[in-house]
């Protein structure tokens, strides 16, 4: 009897492992709920990729600062761009290629002004997400930057254009959806020169794929730069080491640091 339960229990086992691995193909992981009874999405998420750098597909570069050898180097990438280029209007992609030659002087982020969504997501500093009925919270340890996208506002619009925008969400069964509008046009995609307008405007979409994983989208609208919408696509991961958390990164442009926080050193004199 031994041997007969062993011999139907494989191939049970190998249909449950099949089954898995369909479902895993098919998207059809059925994420943990909220007690509110919402996809729960809480925790500390991180883009593990160079998009930060280049949207698209690039290879590895040289630092623009040479005293800084590798450590400032620019890691190669593959595009996150659907369909792999973003489709420019010709004076745009002019405008592109000169922010791009002078990044370092000109990238807002490099001057520790706010990312502006998409790109505060795939910074690659972690970020966490903390829920309620009424609205999910993005913390983000680059700069201390912080947003809350409204669950509870269908049809509303900011008073003023910000940095961070004006996100309003809403459920699709288990994709958190945010669209955000009224973002200042001084914040750029990436660190290549990748830019936009005051028209700009981005929908995101958030699913969990696993335990520990989840598929980030957002797609690009911008009449006044881009010829046509365009999307961008990557995983975001979980932060598991013991004890994860967010800590304290207060980004300082390049060469301000002593004016900065000089004061707060030990040992400084008093002025």
């Amino acid at each position: 009897m031994k041997k007969l339960r062993s011999a139907v229990s494989l191939p049970a086992m190998l249909l449950l492992a099949v089954s898995a691995a369909v479902q895993a193909q098919d998207g059809a992981y059925q994420a943990p709920q909220t007690p509110d009874g919402d996809p729960d999405l809480n925790g500390i998420w991180q883009a593990m990729n160079s998009a930060h750098w280049d949207l698209e597909a690039h290879h590895a570069r040289r630092t623009p600062v040479p005293e800084y050898g590798a450590f400032g180097a620019i890691p190669a990438g593959l595009s996150v761009v659907e369909g792999g280029e973003i489709p420019y209007q010709d004076w745009a992609l002019e405008q592109r290629n000169a922010n791009r030659q002078d990044w370092l002087n000109l990238d807002p982020a490099a001057k520790c002004f706010i990312p502006g969504i998409p790109r505060a997501n795939y910074m690659p500093l972690p970020f966490q997400i903390v829920q309620t009925p009424k609205a999910v919270f993005f913390a983000y340890e680059w700069g201390g930057n912080s947003r809350a996208v409204r669950l509870d506002r269908p049809g509303t619009r900011a008073v003023l254009p910000s940095w961070m925008g004006y996100s309003l969400g809403r459920w699709e069964g288990d994709t958190l959806v945010v669209e955000v509008t009224d973002q200042v046009p001084d914040t750029w995609f990436d660190a290549s020169g990748n830019f936009h307008s005051e028209e700009l405007k981005v929908v995101e979409r958030y699913t969990r794929t696993g335990p520990d994983s989840m598929h980030y989208e957002a797609t690009i609208t911008d009449p006044n730069v881009f010829t046509e919408p365009w999307t961008i696509s990557m995983p975001l991961y979980r932060r598991l080491e013991e004890n994860a958390r967010l800590l304290e990164f207060k980004c300082i442009p390049l060469g301000g640091e002593d004016a900065a926080y000089g004061h707060l050193r030990r040992g400084a004199t008093p002025e």
